[in-house]
């Protein structure tokens, strides 16, 4: 029985991480298998990279270095992690994936999608999630939660014209995909949004897989 692989993303501020959470609970309180994880990360090796990646003091990181180091912190994310619990027919969450690539190193810094897609390929081969919830909010508003929670690393201090890219890029990417990327308004509050998302993952898992499948065994 194959699993679920489900990915949250969004720009700084969106709420994605809160909302990753909720709906992995949602799941097991529904007695269903679920598992909850992040990138950069998720491994105890990807946790070593995320430390390199977000720390402010490396602010002279240069695009490729980061672009590498994204996917190789993914590549045992998805050899440790995903693939295997997809292959146990558990559902994943993840607090992001492959389209922060995309918008963040493609759209924000400019690297050719080509070569994203290249090393893509080698980190992940071609493994996709089943279905994006993207929360999606205003940068100058993102930017502000979290000055507000003094929540501060490396891409945070980014200008706001790089997150507006980014931004831009994550809307390109719907556009390109509304079957799978599904949007989010994340200007209202953390309950309406987590109802909204439970609608899209319920609609989903009942139209290509059904609940029963998926409830846990203990």
């Amino acid at each position: 029985m194959k699993g679920i692989f489900v990915s949250f993303e969004g720009i700084e501020g969106t709420g994605k991480s809160t909302q990753a959470k909720l709906i992995y609970e949602w799941l097991r309180d529904k007695g269903l298998d679920a598992i909850l994880t992040e990138e950069p990360g998720g491994t105890h090796i990807g946790l070593k990279i995320r430390e390199l990646l977000l720390a402010v003091e490396h602010k002279d990181m240069t695009p490729i270095t980061e672009l590498l180091l994204y996917n190789a912190s993914r590549a045992q994310h998805v050899k440790e992690v995903i693939r295997p619990a997809i292959e146990k027919g558990l559902i994943v969450i993840t607090d992001r994936f492959t389209d922060s690539t995309l918008a963040y190193q493609g759209y924000g810094r400019g690297i050719d999608f080509d070569h994203i897609g290249s090393i893509d390929r080698v980190a992940t081969n071609n493994l996709r999630p089943d279905i994006t919830i993207l929360l999606d909010l205003d940068v100058e508003a993102g930017l502000k939660r979290n000055r507000g929670i003094n929540k501060t690393d490396r891409l945070e201090l980014e200008d706001v014209v790089f997150h507006r890219r980014v931004r831009s890029g994550y809307l390109d990417l719907v556009a390109k995909e509304p079957q799978r990327i599904k949007l989010i308004d994340a200007s209202v509050n953390i309950e309406e949004i987590h109802k909204k998302i439970i609608a899209v993952i319920t609609d989903f898992i009942n139209s290509k897989h059904g609940f029963k499948r998926h409830r846990r065994t203990e």
